[in-house]
């Protein structure tokens, strides 16, 4: 959904013909995987970040294009929503490095975002949720000037058969509202952990980014209010998920195969049994016709972009010395919400590769031991109510994720970095911050609500504290209640 299409209405005869190439792909992507050609470079690293653009009372500010014209930077795209903007950075070998690369980068194009905001008299904001958005907002005069929006939400209705979309959150309060537009997708912002990985190993690193989603969610919440409404400690997942209602063919549009979704079981061989699934159970939302040779898998990928399970395998393509394309397998852990600083986005992102090495490349296979309805439990739980949840990780002992996290994951994503080759100094940093994190209890999820306790719940005081405590640099579980 990344690449922008030349054109949004759609005839019965774009579905037939984008049905057929994407039979032909899915065929010929089951014989890449049956004869290994994926790439076996080593593993690579590489992230996404949404933002918000806010004025100056802290309401969303619909002027990505216009920011992205001033900006120029080709590492900047738009979003969704015309408030909403989405931050990439160039791929990395998972080694060394990369965590201090990762946030020296991170810095640099967020000071240049800083600044040309500003120019436009605007702030830039990384949060999960923004606290002052109104269901108001959310409407068809912000979305983004780009036909892959316009398509995306003509085919969503068109599947849908005219019916309104209906978001409803119980958590700590209740919410519900209708909708007749994808529009509430872009009420959630996230960040996208990438990891390129060779064909061998694919399956392992997938599955362990499945199990990791419990413990990665409950440390990254900051996303605990919708529309004034306190829900979920990572209300992100609920809004994602319906906000997107569609799912499989027939009867199964409204049964369990949805398209926003925990995914339906580990793979068992190689990841090709995703893009099998996307075939066999998920209609196509996007017809467009490419030109591309069948090896190029522009359908195939296009269609695996309109289908978005919190951990999604993708496939894409290196270059070697020679100008020749290597194709390669990825995964995109989507679980995290963007955080309140750099240093605890990269704190985020070395917590979850440390951790993804550490049980992809155990002995025993850890989901030989996790059934996955326990590990997709253990994400909604986590999702729900944060670092409290209790489960049995991978023993017969039932402690809380934070006390899990505290005894045994930090250890183990230390231990992954370590065989990684990251530095030990910035392992030891970027963890240090994970760990007192969780010690303090107070992700971007708690601190929001602790504000909102101390000061009569004002969403408009939270929001520009929030921004003002972001720019300063220091990471949340630092961040006290006073206004600054």
């Amino acid at each position: 959904m990344g690449e922008e299409i030349q054109y949004s209405h759609f005839n019965k005869t774009d579905y037939q013909q984008f049905f057929s190439k994407l039979e032909e792909e899915t065929a010929l992507l089951k014989n890449w995987f049956d004869t290994g050609r994926f790439s076996t470079a080593p593993l690579m690293a590489g992230y996404e970040l949404e933002a918000w653009l806010i004025d100056k009372v802290g309401k969303p500010a619909a002027i990505n294009e216009a920011f992205l014209n001033s900006a120029d930077n080709k590492l900047l795209s738009p979003e969704l929503a015309r408030f909403n903007i989405e931050l990439n950075v160039e791929p990395e070998k998972l080694s060394d490095k990369v965590l201090s690369t990762f946030e020296h980068r991170l810095d640099e194009l967020w000071r240049q975002c800083s600044k040309t905001a500003l120019s436009l008299d605007t702030s830039i904001v990384g949060i999960g949720i923004l606290p002052t958005l109104e269901d108001s907002d959310l409407t068809l005069k912000n979305i983004s000037l780009l036909d892959r929006y316009k398509a995306l939400n003509e085919q969503v209705l068109r599947q849908r058969k005219g019916l309104e979309i209906e978001l409803n959150i119980n958590g700590e309060e209740h919410l519900q509202v209708s909708h007749k537009d994808v529009m509430l997708e872009s009420a959630s912002t996230s960040l996208q952990i990438h990891i390129q990985v060779p064909q061998d190993v694919a399956a392992r690193y997938y599955n362990a980014s499945v199990i990791l989603s419990a413990p990665m969610v409950a440390v990254s919440g900051n996303s605990p209010c919708l529309f004034g409404r306190r829900l979920w400690h990572e209300t992100r997942i609920p809004v994602f998920e319906q906000s997107v209602p569609t799912g499989g063919y027939g009867d199964a549009a409204s049964g369990p195969v949805h398209r926003v979704s925990f995914g339906s079981d580990y793979v068992r061989e190689s990841l090709y049994e995703c893009f099998q699934e996307n075939l066999d159970h998920f209609p196509v939302l996007l017809p467009v016709h490419y030109q591309n040779m069948t090896e190029d898998f522009r359908h195939l990928r296009l269609h695996n972009g309109t289908i978005w399970r919190w951990n999604r395998p993708l496939i894409g393509f290196d270059e070697d010395d020679n100008k020749n394309k290597i194709p390669h397998l990825r995964i995109e852990h989507r679980v995290c919400a963007s955080a309140p600083s750099t240093i605890d986005n990269i704190a985020n992102i070395a917590f979850y590769y440390g951790l993804v090495h550490f049980y992809a490349t155990r002995q025993a296979p850890p989901e030989n031991n996790m059934a996955f309805t326990d590990a997709k439990d253990n994400f909604y739980r986590a999702a729900q109510i944060g670092l409290k949840h209790k489960t049995r990780w991978l023993s017969k002992k039932t402690d809380t994720l934070q006390k899990t996290i505290l005894d045994r994951m930090l250890l183990e994503a230390e231990t992954g970095l370590y065989n990684l080759g990251i530095s030990q100094g910035d392992s030891h940093r970027f963890l240090k911050v994970i760990q007192q994190r969780v010690e303090n209890k107070q992700t971007g999820s708690q601190w929001q609500l602790d504000f909102l306790d101390a000061h009569h719940n004002d969403r408009t005081l939270l929001t520009l504290n929030y921004l003002k405590n972001q720019q300063t640099g220091v990471p949340v579980h630092e961040w006290d209640l006073a206004t600054i």
